[in-house]
């Protein structure tokens, strides 16, 4: 593995000065006139060294002539830097991307179309809807889903057995009784600030609504809509139950530190916060449980907002065969079952849950992906998450305001920036 990389740093220089000296890296091990490097821009963290390496490893092998170049990108100051390379400069050839980011590169008309190989070679009928969507745009496929995380409830296992409740709640009714339940004797029922606008998203998507809607090719606001207020009214009941801030998100403070201090039965958050959790109060470690968040029904988790990331390919590709090649092996079972193993996400087809069995917090993810959903697929939605009316309209509801009057205000708003 160290030659390879060796190689692969000897390549990036030789490709560097190439212009200005030298005649070709053909003498590069691995090189040739046949051998072909494909460039795979993957954000920091996403995979750990131990996936990679055997990735890698098996596909150069299973695949002779091909390289794997792997460069991590940071998260900030990405979305200039993949717009600058879908331009042509420096372009990769397989570029993993935020799930709700395609729409937006999709738009300037840089993606390849991979409508054909996700009917044909990936099983696209059987993709999360929360990653599967937001690929889509205008009807045709531009992101691969890779993988996704979602909020799962947080809770107390000590807290759940005081109170006497020895299951997680399935349904919204069991979950607002149990939550009434433990909302005593100087615990928080649950730690739910008011701006947590994704938890929001969900409930209004189980109520039948959503956050904007298309209408004959024009994005509206649609929080005031009946199904959307009836998500909020569900919101406010739950917020009540525990001291969460009306006027804060669940970073200020980090819920996780509240949740650390060992009076609160209960958070909504994606399992990861169990790591800061623990670290914060290491007796907590072993004393964490998670579940769905409930539904209306005990047969179905409730719906909720889906991250994670897409891959997707720039039409300004050297290497289109490879590059595919690339995607559809990342993104087929094999790969998908080692990724959901290796770093407790949840892989890609909801048929593929089974590989995440046994592990408590991302089965739950699992389940609750299912239902999973996302933002609106309009290219200007990050303008609205920038400048985020959901937020400010929460806590005046929350405070007293005229839900439908403050609802409309945001919608108003939305609609505004969706129109660019």
């Amino acid at each position: 593995m160290k030659n390879r990389i060796l190689a692969r740093t000897l390549a990036l220089v030789c490709a560097t000065v190439i212009a200005t000296a030298l005649g070709g890296c053909g003498m590069l091990p691995g090189g040739g006139p046949d051998s072909r490097t494909v460039t795979i821009w993957l954000m920091k963290d996403s995979v750990s060294d131990e996936f990679l390496d055997r990735f890698v490893r098996e596909y150069e092998d299973t695949h002779p002539g091909v390289e794997l170049d792997v460069v991590f990108q940071e998260w900030t100051g990405i979305g200039a830097k993949v717009t600058a390379a879908l331009r042509g400069e420096g372009t990769p050839d397989v570029v993993e991307v935020g799930n709700t980011q395609v729409a937006q590169y999709a738009e300037a008309n840089g993606l390849l179309d991979l409508t054909l190989e996700a009917l044909r070679d990936l099983g696209s009928d059987q993709w999360l809807p929360g990653l599967a969507a937001p690929g889509a745009v205008n009807g045709s496929q531009y992101g691969i889903p890779w993988y996704a995380a979602n909020r799962v409830v947080v809770y107390n296992k000590d807290l759940f057995a005081a109170a006497g409740i020895a299951q997680p709640p399935k349904t919204r009714t069991q979950w607002i009784k149990a939550t009434r339940k433990l909302n005593s004797g100087g615990n928080q029922g649950i730690y739910l600030s008011g701006q947590d606008w994704y938890t929001l998203a969900g409930f209004i998507w189980d109520e039948g609504g959503d956050l904007a809607v298309e209408n004959a090719g024009r994005w509206e606001g649609a929080l005031h809509t009946p199904a959307a207020l009836r998500g909020m009214k569900f919101y406010q009941q739950l917020q009540a139950l525990g001291d969460g801030p009306e006027n804060a998100d669940e970073e200020t403070p980090p819920q996780a530190g509240v949740f650390a201090r060992g009076d609160v039965a209960q958070i909504i958050a994606t399992p990861s916060a169990a790591r800061a959790i623990e670290k914060e109060n290491p007796a907590l470690k072993g004393r964490l449980g998670f579940f769905p968040i409930p539904g209306k029904t005990a047969g179905k988790p409730g719906a909720v907002f889906t991250g994670g990331s897409d891959l997707v390919i720039p039409k300004k590709t050297d290497e289109r065969g490879a590059a595919i090649e690339v995607v559809k092996a990342l993104a087929g079972e094999r790969w998908q079952t080692d990724l959901a193993r290796t770093m407790s996400y949840v892989p890609n087809k909801s048929t593929l849950a089974p590989a995440v069995v046994g592990q408590e917090a991302t089965a739950a993810m699992a389940a609750g992906a299912a239902q999973g959903r996302a933002t609106p697929n309009s290219p200007e939605w990050a303008a609205v998450e920038a400048q985020n009316p959901i937020k400010p309209y929460m806590t005046a509801v929350l405070q007293g305001g005229n839900a439908g009057r403050e609802a409309k205000r945001a919608s108003d708003r939305i609609t505004t920036t969706l129109s660019g």
